[in-house]
């Protein structure tokens, strides 16, 4: 079974997606240009909000081991003030981006920092804020590329590690589900299958078998299972498109269940 993506892996991409982000918002007609994947936020306020997010991760890293972010990089955060002219701006945002990527340097995987996402399967580290930074750099790319009329699918590589990210870190819980105990399989075109299992005692997800090539069929069927290539389910997962664009089997009004469901702890 692959293994997690290491801290260089990661960097690699966060620099990447980060590079084809600045390049969709050169391209662009226009700072101005509503991204249709986040309503309300025109290409510049996209761009504030990546690189405003790698400034305050770099922070948060940088402080170690805490029970909340740093009050001066959430001060600054709620402050924050950047270029509107497109050339100064995309300078800061690339500024940003070697910001996080050299305070997670210097940090390593394993140091300890503040996360949102203390009670999911993901790590309170360097590493997994590493690993979910490159999501967030990647799904907006893709925002700021659909903004300017040219979106691209996710590379594969940040993508199968993005499916298990957003299971790992989101849907992760000890939350009670609040309905009848199922489980809902995904299943990336690239021959790599994930499961989230809710039930009493929460969410929690774990890689499993693809369903084999002779029958199609699963060793344990699950309530729903989504069909799609990975850069097709992370957009699902991060509510870019549809389920409808994807093959469902099972239930999939159990979908508009986990999609509402708001656990009390994460």
């Amino acid at each position: 079974m692959e293994k997690n993506l290491e801290l260089p892996d990661l960097l690699r991409l966060i620099d990447e997606r980060s590079t084809a982000f600045r390049a969709a918002v050169a391209a662009a007609p226009s700072l101005d240009a509503q991204v249709p994947t986040c309503p309300g936020w025109t290409l510049f306020d996209l761009v504030k909000h990546l690189g405003g997010g790698d400034r305050f991760w770099a922070a948060i890293v940088g402080a170690g081991p805490a029970d909340a972010p740093p009050a001066d990089a959430t001060a600054a955060r709620a402050a924050l003030e950047v270029p509107r002219e497109r050339e100064a701006l995309l300078a800061w945002l690339a500024a940003s981006t070697q910001l996080l990527l050299g305070a997670l340097r210097e940090a390593g995987p394993e140091s300890g920092c503040w996360t949102w996402w203390p009670a999911s399967q993901s790590p309170q580290t360097a590493g997994g804020v590493a690993r979910h930074r490159a999501q967030e750099t990647a799904v907006h790319t893709y925002d700021a590329q659909l903004a300017g009329g040219a979106a691209q699918p996710l590379p594969v590589e940040v993508a199968l590690d993005g499916v298990e990210e957003f299971l790992f870190t989101v849907c992760g819980t000890p939350s009670a589900w609040p309905h009848k105990p199922t489980a809902f399989d995904f299943h990336s075109a690239e021959g790599r299958s994930w499961r989230l299992t809710v039930d009493g005692d929460g969410a929690r997800s774990a890689r499993i078998l693809a369903p084999t090539a002779a029958t199609g069929e699963e060793s344990e069927a699950a309530g729903a299972s989504v069909h799609g290539t990975a850069s097709e389910l992370v957009l699902y997962l991060y509510d870019r498109i549809k389920a409808e664009s994807l093959r469902v089997d099972g239930d999939a009004g159990l979908l508009d269940l986990l999609r509402a469901w708001e656990p009390e702890e994460k």
